[in-house]
């Protein structure tokens, strides 16, 4: 889902970029840390498996690439504001480093990947989790999971349609067929990393109160 240089048009990546530095600095102040001594290991431990994790890549139709996201991982571990940032430092050292997504498009793979990918899933995880119980919070999860990569993959298809890279007839039905089968290997492992922490440390996943 990185999209790289020169396939988004000034009309699409000017005001992604000024949304997504806009959400990072607002995000930065909201973030709270409590307990520095966990907090901060913790945020390192997330980034670290999700970068990981996003570096395997499939190639898909129009100039982007599919792969793991890790938001709901993040947001539900970190909280939505730290899981934001976590996503947002991951896809800053990819495309600084690495090169994988482009300096002009780095603002809407942000939008795409770590606001979609972190506040959308968290706050999808939370309505399904008023509605279903705590009991079910793992289906919430990967429920959560699974539609924050096939929006995030929805948004990128229309960006690249309206940067002119690629109709939207085309990328539309690629980005979201590849997705939709990416959204269920994030829900297993998403998942599966969140019941295992659920069951060992439940202390360190976020308490959501006072956020909602």
């Amino acid at each position: 889902m990185h999209i790289p240089d020169g396939f988004l048009g000034a009309e699409v990546f000017a005001p992604a970029w000024i949304f997504s530095a806009a959400a990072v600095w607002a995000t930065s102040k909201k973030a709270s840390v409590k307990n520095e001594n966990k907090t901060i290991p913790l945020l390192g431990v997330v980034s670290s498996f999700i970068f990981a994790a996003q570096m395997l890549n499939f190639p898909v139709v129009g100039g982007s690439s599919g792969h793991l996201i890790g938001g709901t991982l993040a947001a539900v571990i970190l909280g939505p504001y730290l899981g934001f940032l976590s996503i947002v430092i991951v896809l800053v050292i990819q495309c600084l480093v690495f090169q994988d997504g482009g300096v002009t498009a780095l603002g809407a793979n942000i939008f795409n990947m770590a606001f979609i990918g972190s506040f959308v899933s968290y706050f999808l995880y939370s309505f399904l989790l008023k509605h279903l119980g705590k009991k079910r919070r793992i289906a919430a999860v990967a429920l959560a999971s699974w539609l924050s990569v096939v929006i995030a993959a929805l948004a990128c298809s229309f960006e690249l349609a309206l940067s002119g890279t690629a109709p939207l007839a085309a990328v539309l039905p690629a980005m979201l067929f590849v997705h939709t089968f990416i959204g269920i290997g994030e829900a297993l492992i998403t998942s599966m990393t969140l019941s295992f922490v659920f069951n060992v440390r439940p202390d360190i996943a976020f308490d959501p109160e006072g956020i909602l």
